[in-house]
């Protein structure tokens, strides 16, 4: 049972002169339960700042920190539920000795070493650029991902409001760009369309293995995708028994793809993506199809893939005929990736899956913050995923 659940039990039976008594007892089973259900708050070193915490991505964030070893929650800001606490919001938090939520503008920041800013796209530049200089910050939004601000104001349709800043940022593709994450104060997160298509991609054209010029993705997402915002589209009755394409030809995803592919390639790259909304809470499959280059064989494609991620946690390719399933993701921070020939020559079919919250989000965000950090990039990650 939840502290709140606990709480509003007794104040509905108990007289007012009873409260006080009621509020010890409340935060007696609070404080027991963030030292059962979790590592204790006060073991834990480095404070952290959750902005945007109502969110899907938010929700994440504080549901993997509850096992790592460093980092506790100092401050959640949701202005929209501010004054509340997070067993309101998210019953399955409960359990948790987390502060109450408060809007961004009443954020005390002196006593933070870094945060996650899982607020929405076009809202982040501003908040980022008035925030101290000593934190740490790993953006979930858009807002930092595209180098071009020009670009930026052509997919989002609106200017870029801290330019100088977006020349700080570091795109945090972390098994690719470890290095330049390691000392970044501003990382960029990526996309989850993004990370399901880069991490197979990048390696296969670094290493000229396959033509840049027609590479066709047919990506498909769950629902969470589309943030936790009450929208028509996204009601059970619109989405379940059903499939539709979205984004045809104009998904926001497509430039971050571009770029990454452009910087591996050394030269623009131009991709055929369509996205899929599918009816199931979380998970992503990226079904990629790819032209290799002269002489190579999907074997090539293999055994480079397997080198490449050899000593990776994370991104895992499977044995040969093994086909990804989301499944065999859900709840966890892994990729799991395979190559297979198609039936056309000269073409390989690559299948990427991910879970959309957690690898294509907050568990590569916590990934991200413990690299700059200094940890394991594991720490908080080991959750093993969810089946059935």
């Amino acid at each position: 049972m939840s502290a709140t659940a606990f709480s509003s039990i007794f104040f509905n039976r108990a007289h007012s002169s009873n409260k006080d008594l009621i509020k010890q007892q409340n935060v007696k089973l609070r404080s027991k339960c963030s030292i059962k259900c979790g590592i204790a708050t006060s073991q834990k070193n480095l404070r952290v700042g959750v902005l945007g915490a109502s969110g899907y991505t938010g929700s994440e964030i504080l549901r993997l920190l509850a096992n790592h070893p460093h980092f506790g929650v100092a401050l959640m800001t949701a202005d929209r539920k501010a004054g509340q606490t997070i067993s309101s919001v998210f019953p399955h938090l409960g359990t948790q000795n987390l502060p109450d939520l408060i809007a961004i503008k009443d954020a005390d920041f002196s006593d933070v070493d870094a945060v996650f800013c899982c607020l929405p796209h076009g809202t982040t530049q501003e908040i980022i650029k008035g925030l101290p200089k000593h934190l740490k910050i790993v953006d979930l939004s858009a807002d930092f991902r595209l180098r071009d601000v020009s670009e930026y104001e052509e997919w989002y349709g609106q200017p870029h409001r801290a330019p100088d800043l977006q020349k700080e940022a570091i795109y945090g593709l972390t098994e690719i760009l470890r290095e330049e994450i390691k000392n970044a104060r501003l990382v960029a997160n990526p996309g989850c369309y993004p990370t399901s298509i880069q991490l197979p991609l990048v390696p296969l054209i670094k290493a000229n293995l396959i033509q840049t010029s027609n590479i066709i993705v047919d990506a498909k997402s769950g629902v969470s995708g589309a943030g936790r915002s009450a929208k028509e589209n996204l009601l059970f009755t619109e989405v379940t028994e059903g499939m539709n394409s979205y984004g045809v030809t104009r998904h926001r995803h497509a430039p971050e793809i571009e770029q990454g592919l452009a910087d591996a390639a050394g030269s623009k790259v131009t991709i055929s993506f369509t996205p899929h909304l599918i009816p199931m809470s979380r998970g992503m499959q990226s079904t990629i199809y790819v032209e290799m280059a002269p002489g190579v064989k999907t074997e090539d494609l293999y055994q480079h893939l397997k080198q490449s991620y050899q000593d990776e946690e994370f991104v895992v390719l499977l044995e040969n005929g093994v086909i990804p399933r989301t499944h065999s993701v859900k709840g966890s921070n892994y990729c799991l990736i395979n190559v297979f020939p198609d039936r056309i020559p000269g073409r390989a079919i690559i299948i990427s899956v991910i879970d959309n919250v957690v690898k294509g989000a907050s568990g590569q965000a916590l990934q991200n913050l413990n690299l700059i950090m200094g940890f394991p990039e594991n720490l908080g990650l080991n959750y093993l995923p969810l089946f059935p």
